[in-house]
């Protein structure tokens, strides 16, 4: 009996302990979709995917171990928006992270199981992607790219650069409610500036050429780039347009100026995508999108390119570069 009891025990011992060591040396690999309305060589995308995935990495997902990362660069091409759109979600992906309203808009129209989030976005609500900002409600949440108060900092600051520009032009996405809102607070900051603020509406690179060019007729003139799927879509086109025309242009974004346009002040969208890597990992660990509440920026930053600045014959003013986040020389 003890023989057979030894044998028998012994027989369960070798069974069971592969079990263990496989269960050990496997880990369940979670697939998580990237959709981004972009380039694969765009420096932009470059730094906030490295942002993305460091803030993985200290959640302890490594790719290849227990994570695995499907990035498809769109470009900002409606169609192939919609295509990869479409190929993420068929992957049966367990979250897909989505890059603004010209990415998350398309994915919402294909899924709305998937989880979604968003590391950059205007408005969500009015755009419908969330029921609240508290209580997303859907399948979606993320972080928000400003809040409407800051486009009168945008007024300011174009002030104060160039104290004798008495005249902005606010390039806006005519089929967005964020872009009529902004215009909207920047419109009620002109007064105590004394500036006459008049909206340019960006559809087509032939409109947005022809409004700047006749804007620029008229002297003391400054523009202001509100964020926006077309400003992203034609962002080398503003900044040639504003060297050839020699309007000082504050911009929403980094990207910009680091492109060559003169100043900007807005959200640190690489900070943000590190901070959506907390949003992936609660996901992915069982909460909701629904449950996440949409988050407002907690760090914006003003970027300056002095050489822009030389080129257009501007001095910018130590108060500002005092409060500068990055000087680009």
């Amino acid at each position: 009996m003890r023989r057979r009891d030894f044998i028998t025990g012994l027989a369960f011992g070798l069974a069971s302990r592969p079990v263990a060591a496989y269960g050990q040396q496997r880990e369940l690999v979670r697939r998580i979709g990237v959709l981004l309305p972009g380039t694969a060589d765009d420096p932009a995308f470059q730094a906030r995917l490295a942002a993305l995935h460091q803030g993985l990495a200290l959640l302890n997902w490594t790719i290849g171990r227990n994570v695995r990362i499907e990035t498809r660069f769109a470009t900002t091409n409606a169609a192939e928006i919609r295509r990869h759109a479409a190929e993420l979600v068929a992957l049966a992906p367990d979250l897909i992270l989505a890059h603004g309203g010209a990415t998350v808009g398309p994915l919402l129209q294909a899924t709305r199981s998937v989880p979604i989030v968003f590391p950059v976005i205007g408005d969500p609500v009015a755009a419908g992607y969330v029921d609240s900002l508290a209580r997303p409600g859907g399948n979606a949440t993320g972080f928000m790219v400003f809040e409407f108060s800051l486009s009168g900092k945008w007024l300011e600051l174009l002030k104060e650069i160039v104290p004798g520009v008495t005249r902005a032009a606010v390039l806006r996405d005519p089929t967005a409610g964020t872009g009529t809102s902004q215009f909207a607070v920047i419109q009620a900051m002109a007064p105590s500036l004394r500036m006459e603020v008049n909206p340019i509406n960006m559809s087509d690179a032939g409109e947005i050429e022809r409004a700047v060019a006749a804007f620029a007729r008229s002297p003391n003139g400054g523009l202001i780039l509100t964020p926006s799927g077309p400003a992203f879509v034609h962002r080398d086109l503003l900044i040639t347009l504003a060297a050839r025309h020699k309007l000082p242009v504050v911009y929403n974004e980094r990207s910009f100026v680091a492109a060559g346009g003169l100043v900007s002040y807005g959200a640190n969208e690489v900070d943000q995508y590190r901070q959506a890597a907390g949003y992936v990992d609660r996901i992915l660990k069982g909460e909701k999108p629904a449950d996440l509440p949409v988050q407002t920026p907690t760090k914006y930053e003003l970027v300056v390119n002095l050489k822009t600045a030389k080129t257009l014959g501007l001095a910018i003013p130590p108060t500002v570069l005092s409060r500068a986040d990055e000087v680009i020389e």
